[in-house]
Order: structure tokens, then C-alpha cells, then sequence
């Protein structure tokens, strides 16, 4: 019977390659970048986290300063709300108002950085030109588009001047013409900014691309089409959401150029909510008007993420 040698196994030698442990931190170096935060983070729900949790439970009463009442009434103020005709006037057209500005002012604002893109003699002049009306306040802009716009105006000389309107038209005091004169004032104003974003975004794309699709025999329109605008997508759809929830919250321009008339037919979200806070002193209710006016952002915001999640794992 024959026996088996076992043979011992050479020790393994250490490898040298292998990255050291990693010593533990002392817990001042883990808490001092925490205490760093916390001012900010302090500041932050104090300016921007409790005024949106004190509105929001103020909407579920019946505060006034008028009355000198504060007490929980429940749902009297969502009740009141859904046979509240003005509201949904008001919030009716602030979704138009937000639509159609907002659709403009990315059209009107990609063709105009398509333009600044190129180059030409005295392109930096011109940029600096194109944000002139960005950087006019609105109050200024909202005087200057009434003035223009009145019976008197500049605008109405021109048309009766070459006999386009027999007599001077009253954009501001029609209810069918009020509202899209302030549209014209919104896109005159801030289609520079959109400007401005999408010109960003298409200095991001590598310029190696345009001269591989004129190798390739690809037209202007092609390259735009199917290389530009697929790569300018992701910054256009932030754009458009950043404009969408800045031209929802409008307030200054028609507060200032008709004070949301003739007819409450220029009355927006901000400019309803304002009355009835500061005019009517009615606390709670307007609470609760700023209320869906936040939740109708949080949807407009919701939309916008899943077209932007969606084009981002298109890409990627």
C-alpha cells in the first residue's frame, strides 16, 4: 500500500500593490464639514422652506385682517375656491399667458443664438445689444409698452399712418386685445434670456461635428436637424422650464400696465392673490390662492423633469 506525500503549499507572499487601509477618521475632521453647512442649510429653510409650510397651513383657515379672526376651517377655503369663477379666470389665462410666451420666447430666442453663434466683425457689440431689453426693469419696460400701446401711442400712428386701421385701436382697454399686448411686452423683454441660455448650450457642442457632417455631405439643414437640435435639447427643455415657472408667477407687468383689467381679463395668479391679500385683507383665502398657484408649479415642474429625465437617458 502505497502512502501519498503531502506537500505543503509555499506561503503566499504580501502583495505590495494592495492600497493600504484607510486609518478612521477623527470625528472633529466628520463634523467640521457639517457645521459648515449648517448656516446655509439654516438660512435656506428659514427663508425659502417655512414660508411655503406657514402659507400652506394659513390656507387651511380663516385669517383676516379685518375681522381680527384666525381659526382652522378645514377644506371652507378649497370649497370656496372650486365656485371661485375669477380664480379660474385668472388661472386660465396665466396658463396661456405662460404658454405662449414661453413657446416665442424659445423659438425667437434659439434663432437668435443661432445668429450670435457665427462669426462675424462686431459680434461681441451685438450680444451686449441683444440683452439691452433683458436688463431694462419691468416696471420700465411695462410703462414704455403702455405708452406704445395706447390710443396715442406710437404704435396706433403707425397704423392709421399706413392705413392699416382706420381709427386708433385700444389694445389696452379691449378684453380680447389686453392680454396679448402684454404677451408682446413679456417676449420683447425676455427672449434675450433664452437667447443668452441656448447660445451656452451650443458652445458646449464639440465644432469637430460640423466639420465631420460637411465631410459627410450633410446640408446646414441637416446638421441642424439631426446633430445641433438633438444635442441643444437637454439645455432647451431647462430653458423652457426655467422661463415656464418665471412667466407663471407674473406680476409686475400687468399690475402696472392695467392693474389685471379691462374685465379681469389681464388678471393672473400673483396679481389675483395680491388683491385679496393686501386689498381684500383676506389672509387665509389668499393663502390658499398662493397655495395652488404653488402646486400648479410643482406640476409645470413635474412635466418639464420627465421629458428632461427621459432625454437625458436618451442620451446616456
Amino acid at each position: 500500500m502505497s502512502s501519498v506525500t503531502e506537500i505543503a503549499a509555499p506561503p503566499r507572499e504580501p502583495r505590495h500593490d494592495a492600497p493600504p487601509a484607510k486609518a478612521p477618521r477623527p470625528w472633529r475632521q466628520l463634523i467640521a464639514p457639517v457645521l459648515l453647512i449648517v448656516p446655509m442649510l439654516a438660512s435656506l429653510l428659514a427663508v425659502s422652506l417655512y414660508p411655503v409650510l406657514r402659507t400652506i397651513w394659513t390656507a387651511f383657515t380663516n385669517t383676516s385682517l379685518e375681522t381680527q379672526t384666525s381659526n382652522f376651517t378645514g377644506l371652507a377655503n378649497v370649497r370656496r375656491l372650486q365656485h371661485d369663477s375669477l380664480f379660474w379666470q385668472a388661472w386660465r389665462q396665466t396658463l396661456e399667458f405662460t404658454a405662449v410666451t414661453t413657446l416665442a420666447e424659445t423659438m425667437l430666442g434659439l434663432v437668435i443664438a443661432l445668429a450670435l453663434y457665427q462669426t462675424f466683425r462686431g459680434r461681441g457689440l451685438v450680444r451686449a445689444a441683444v440683452l439691452v431689453p433683458w436688463a431694462i426693469p419691468t416696471v420700465v419696460t411695462a410703462r414704455m409698452f403702455s405708452w406704445l400701446f395706447d390710443q396715442g401711442g406710437l404704435v396706433n400712428y403707425l397704423l392709421v399712418t399706413l392705413h392699416l386701421v382706420s381709427s386708433p385701436v385700444n389694445f389696452l382697454g379691449s378684453t380680447t386685445l389686453a392680454l396679448p399686448t402684454l404677451m408682446v411686452a413679456d417676449i420683447w423683454k425676455t427672449t434675450p434670456f433664452m437667447a443668452l441660455l441656448l447660445l451656452a448650450g451650443l458652445q458646449t457642442i464639440p465644432p469637430a461635428l460640423g466639420e465631420a457632417a460637411r465631410i459627410d455631405g450633410a446640408s446646414s439643414w441637416d446638421y441642424f436637424w439631426r446633430v445641433r437640435l438633438p444635442l441643444l435639447m437637454p439645455t432647451l427643455l431647462v430653458a423652457s422650464l426655467l422661463r415656464a415657472l418665471d412667466a407663471f408667477r407674473v406680476f409686475d407687468l400687468p399690475y402696472v400696465v392695467t392693474g389685471g383689467g379691462p374685465a379681469s381679463s389681464t388678471q393672473t395668479m400673483s396679481t389675483y392673490a395680491y388683491n385679496i391679500l393686501f386689498s381684500g385683507l383676506e389672509i387665509g383665502y389668499g393663502s390658499m390662492i398662493a397655495t395652488a398657484m404653488f402646486v400648479t408649479e410643482v406640476l409645470i415642474a413635474g412635466v418639464f423633469g420627465i421629458f428632461i429625465v427621459r432625454r437625458i437617458r436618451q442620451e446616456g
